[in-house]
């Protein structure tokens, strides 16, 4: 899913976003809808206590993959934005409220329009200096008490390798410290991160999350012999729920 930079005509991002779906994305399929139980795991229980008429904007929306489960949910004013037309030619088939939107231009006309704001794999899509310009007015958006949901690369994870280098268009890796260090000072409170890894449902999904569970055993021994430091966000990406203040 796609942000959109402050881009130029000469910034490389601007050819590859115009065909990310046909020559990036060749898999996406309009009836190939990732599993809502994960959602449903991960990221449901963070919109807890939202209001579901409350207003949701989704920024790089991609196919409308998440905004199609958003409104199964119940959440009736949910839209989402993207730089890549073919991505929301996509979004719209899905029935979803979408536009082709620079993510700048959009946020700076939305002053306290949102209950919350959702940029998932979009922010390691970004320059610094283009962070550095996007958080405030992400918290601007928002209306008091309105939260922001991140979910990004982790540059910390075990296997971060084929994530930050397997897309020409990432250009800027977290950890949940630097992402903090980036919401904080722009007036975020009440930062908390989780992991993106497996969920234990059904059996292979209950299987899973105890091996991973020894697995991070082993990783924080490892760093622990080695820098005295243990962490507890290991998997390949990582969600962030920051607020804005009441």
């Amino acid at each position: 899913m796609l942000a959109s930079p402050m881009r130029t005509d000469t910034d490389f991002r601007h050819e590859l976003y115009r065909r990310y779906v046909s020559t990036f994305k060749a898999d996406t399929k309009l009836g190939a809808e990732p599993s809502t139980a994960w959602w449903d795991h991960k990221y449901l229980p963070l919109l807890d206590g939202l209001d579901r008429s409350a207003a949701l904007l989704e920024i790089g929306c991609g196919g409308g993959e998440l905004l199609a489960y958003l409104g199964r949910r119940g959440f009736s004013h949910a839209v989402g934005i993207d730089i890549s037309a073919e991505q929301v030619g996509l979004a719209r088939a899905r029935g979803v409220q979408a536009d082709v939107a620079d993510a700048f231009e959009f946020l700076g006309g939305h002053a306290e329009a949102f209950g919350a704001i959702l940029a998932v794999d979009v922010l390691e899509h970004l320059t610094r200096d283009e962070l550095v310009k996007l958080a405030p007015m992400l918290f601007v958006a928002l209306r008091p008490g309105g939260r922001l949901l991140v979910q990004t690369v982790n540059g910390a994870g075990l296997f971060p390798r084929q994530v930050i280098y397997g897309d020409l268009t990432h250009l800027t890796i977290f950890t949940p410290q630097s992402l903090a260090q980036l919401l904080r000072p722009v007036g975020f409170v009440d930062l908390a991160f989780y992991e993106t890894g497996p969920v234990p449902i059904r059996l292979r999904g209950k299987v899973d999350t105890a091996l991973w569970s020894g697995i991070k055993r082993l990783a924080n021994l490892m760093r622990s012999i080695e820098t005295g430091k243990r962490q507890s966000i290991w998997t390949e990406n990582f969600i962030c729920l920051a607020f804005k203040p009441a």
